[in-house]
């Protein structure tokens, strides 16, 4: 769910929660930031919106606030008794670890149903916690494309097929894989499971998959052999992280505390930037977490670890632009799992 869309939820949540009457859809319109002001524009977004709200739980009521003589004009409003949660009080501590787990699975298959959590829990008033606030914490965990497909692959015991580029390989190849789970392994995500082509048990790292996964067979026909360690198996086989390198970022001026912990050392760079020099062994795991920070941070050297940092922006952003398309009139925008 995109940040517009969320802030025009909430924004509509609240508004319907606030008031005695119905609201007709001019009247929210005008009193909801966020809705385009072309007429078809807008009962479309409406609509979805509505529809979000629905899926989402939230109790929407339809009526009107006249009574005979016709011409009445429909309204909307949730009744507070009907939304309100139980006295919820959090403290502090507990409301950052709850805005942060919902941004764990920021680019997830889960990503819809963590902000409606948040969503409903904004709008009945519990302070969830702004994680990018947090003195000292940028977090952003993140997932690969292929992590979605592979999850629910796991789930309902289907095999899959795609194109993997093992190390060293400069062509990918197409692999049929009986999928027994996915685990996170040093800031990467591996999926572990039988190999078809192989005739054994191979791990799979999900950055390397090139292109979409695709179901090869039907639900219901992968097991889990009895026994099995998937998290042991996918740890075992990681491949060393090569020797520690030096790199040099640019970090704007009081931003990106993160890497300035990191940093061996920092100093003025001018025009509001500071130099750093940060050690890391593998561009690929670096890489992710260096553009977190977006703007922030600006890669200098070495040349794989910029070029790696670039393509998980644009990455992003792409990911971002499909999302809010398919909100249909935002525009661009700014562990292991196991049957």
């Amino acid at each position: 769910m995109s940040r517009r869309k969320t802030e025009r939820l909430l924004n509509l949540v609240v508004c319907l929660l606030a008031t005695r009457r119905y609201l007709t859809a001019e009247q929210i319109r005008r009193a909801v930031p966020g809705y385009p002001d072309g007429d078809d524009a807008f009962k479309r977004m409406f609509e979805r919106d509505k529809e979000e709200l629905r899926e989402l739980g939230v109790p929407l009521e339809v009526g009107s606030d006249r009574t005979g003589g016709g011409g009445e004009e429909t309204g909307y409003r949730i009744p507070p008794q009907d939304y309100e949660l139980p006295d919820m009080r959090l403290e502090p501590d507990e409301a950052a670890v709850l805005g942060l787990a919902a941004r764990v699975w920021q680019r997830a298959s889960m990503a819809d149903a963590a902000s409606g959590a948040l969503l409903k829990l904004r709008a009945a008033g519990v302070e969830t916690g702004d994680a990018g606030a947090a003195v000292g914490v940028e977090p952003r965990v993140g997932t690969d494309p292929a992590f979605p497909a592979l999850w629910e692959a796991v789930r309902d015991g289907r095999p899959v097929t795609f194109r993997y580029q093992g190390v060293g390989r400069t062509e990918s190849a197409v692999r049929h894989l009986e999928p027994w789970g996915v685990v996170s392994r040093r800031g990467r995500w591996y999926v572990v499971g039988h190999d078809r082509d192989r005739r054994g048990t191979r791990v799979f790292r999900l950055s390397r998959i090139h292109g979409a996964v695709a179901p090869d067979g039907p639900p219901g026909t992968v097991e889990v052999p009895a026994g099995v360690d998937v998290r042991k198996i996918a740890f075992d086989s990681v491949e060393p992280a090569g020797d520690p390198r030096p790199a040099t970022v640019r970090l704007r001026s009081g931003a990106a505390q993160g890497p300035r912990r990191w940093a061996a050392e920092v100093r003025p760079g001018g025009d509001g930037w500071d130099e750093a020099v940060l050690t890391f062994r593998d561009a690929d795991r670096f890489a992710p977490y260096l553009a977190r920070f977006g703007g922030d941070v600006v890669v200098l050297d070495p040349p794989d670890l910029r070029e790696a940092v670039i393509q998980r922006l644009k990455a992003v952003m792409v990911a971002n632009t499909a999302a809010d398309g398919a909100d249909g009139t935002d525009g661009a925008d700014e562990t292991a799992v196991g049957r």
